[in-house]
């Protein structure tokens, strides 16, 4: 063999080729390895995730039930006044309707648009048999709000079973009569408000656990193993008591004759009339999320502090630093993949959780998730509750792409 000749296996093959083949077949066997985990990631969560972002955007009650008015809405520009022709179809639509059982279907999904316009659909649709020529008399006899503007426009924004209506309305958002987008009444500004109190209160929440979680995991971090394991486990007890459990102890703590306030008006401290209100508002919700969520704090700021060499600090002070010097410009600095871990974990916990604010939230301290949770189950507007959950998973996405650009994801420390 010379030097010129292309290296080869034992049976001939030459070398590249057989290189090529082996990280061929390790990939294969990679991929056959991975595939159940993948198929069940895709299945579980990209499917659902697909499906709620269609559901958001998709809505075919009206147009499959009222054919005829929608083609009328197709061949007119927004904003033409209904003629003749558009109420003879509407009548046609609602004699087909009442005959399918499905005219609820139609003022339900109105009735997202425009409330209070359900009724309107199921009492006509009670009498459309009756409708005779002319229909604009018969219709607008049986209800004079047949010839609203606004009833028109939300009829036009739901004759398309694809609409951006959803998250107009997830905006606090509607199209006018002119087919212009414009802001709600201010009586009707309901979503916006709830985003920045969920973000609001979460952040809130997210410091609150930073506060308490960074004295903890420095303690656990510094203690000998044995001692720092048994003070481990008192961090970890919530994770092994019921949620609910929890929840409702914290109402029995916080409550006005509760044992926090009865214990402040023994002491003296409060008087028995100026008991304090900490539950069924904002108060209980950040105090009773505080304690669910803080585990998920010291866990990732405990794996990160643990592998600091205290030798760092000492080097620092016995150069001269002061202790707060030396914890500020030596310490601090390594801890922050074990901060922006906890407070991305943390926050994105916070703004989708849904039973703690439900039970001590009350009015005040309701998150965006116990609205979606009212669209899912009680108001049946599973596109809103889409939109609304689409918006929600948006804000986490940005969330994560910040950290990403401020602190790197390969810099996060989860434990």
């Amino acid at each position: 063999m010379s030097a010129t000749d292309p290296l080869t296996t034992a049976d001939g093959l030459p070398l590249k080729r057989a290189l090529m083949r082996a990280q061929r077949s390790a990939r294969w066997r990679a991929f056959v390895l991975v595939a159940p985990l993948l198929l069940f990631v895709v299945v579980t969560f990209l499917v659902p995730i697909g499906q709620m972002l269609h559901r958001s955007v998709h809505n075919p009650a009206f147009p499959a039930n009222m054919p005829a008015l929608t083609e009328w809405f197709r061949a007119t520009p927004a904003g033409t006044s209904p003629d003749d022709r558009a109420f003879a179809a509407l009548a046609a639509d609602l004699k087909q309707a009442a005959a399918n059982r499905t005219v609820a279907i139609v003022g339900t999904r109105i009735n997202y648009d425009l409330p209070g316009t359900r009724s309107l659909f199921t009492a006509t649709g009670r009498r459309a048999a009756a409708l005779a020529p002319p229909f604009r008399t018969a219709l607008l006899e049986a209800d004079a709000r047949w010839g609203d503007p606004a009833l028109w426009a939300a009829m036009r924004n739901a004759s398309s079973a694809y609409t951006p209506g959803f998250y107009l309305s997830a905006l606090d958002l509607t199209r006018g009569n002119d087919g212009t987008i414009e802001r709600v009444p201010e009586q009707r500004r309901v979503y916006v408000p709830l985003f920045l109190r969920t973000f609001g209160l979460s952040a809130a929440i997210t410091g609150l656990c930073l506060l308490l979680a960074f004295p903890i995991a420095h303690m656990l971090a510094t203690l000998p193993l044995r001692w720092s394991n048994l003070l481990m486990i008192l961090v970890l007890l919530p994770f092994w008591t019921s949620l609910l459990v929890r929840t409702t102890s914290w109402i029995v703590l916080l409550q006005q004759q509760g044992v926090i306030n009865s214990t402040l008006v023994a002491l003296g401290i409060l008087g028995d009339d100026g008991r304090l209100t900490m539950i069924y508002n904002q108060t209980g919700t950040v105090i009773a999320m505080t304690h669910v969520l803080l585990p998920f704090m010291v866990l990732p700021l405990y794996s990160v502090m643990r592998t600091i060499n205290p030798a760092y600090v000492r080097a620092a002070r016995s150069l001269g630093a002061t202790s707060w010097t030396a914890f500020r410009r030596i310490y601090l600095p390594q801890t922050v993949p074990g901060i922006g871990a906890g407070a991305l974990l943390v926050f994105i916990l916070a703004v989708g959780y849904y039973i703690t604010p439900a039970l001590v939230g009350g009015a005040s301290g309701q998150l965006i998730s116990n609205l979606i949770a009212f669209h899912m189950q009680d108001s049946l507007n599973w596109s809103l509750a889409a939109a609304l959950s689409a918006l929600l998973l948006g804000a986490v996405v940005i969330l994560y792409w910040l950290y990403d650009r401020l602190i790197g994801i390969d810099n996060m420390k989860l434990g």
